[in-house]
């Protein structure tokens, strides 16, 4: 019998408002409104909420910089 391997799903994934994540970074909110927009950060909707994804976050930048 083979087994499936269903994904693996972390038992808390680290997520932060826009408006902590602005404070954090430095940035105006309106700023990451717009990254947002963009796609350039990753976001994902809780209840009416929605929060930036630090764990998709850091493996985007992981993934895309330049480590040599």
């Amino acid at each position: 019998m083979e087994e499936t391997k269903a994904p693996q799903i972390p038992p808390f994934v680290p997520v932060m408002t826009i408006e902590r994540f602005a404070q954090m970074s430095g940035l105006e909110e309106g700023v990451i409104q717009g990254h947002i927009r963009r796609g350039y950060l990753p976001t994902i909707k809780l209840g009416r909420y929605r929060v930036i994804n630090l764990s998709l976050l850091q493996m985007q930048c992981l993934e895309e910089g330049d480590w040599s």
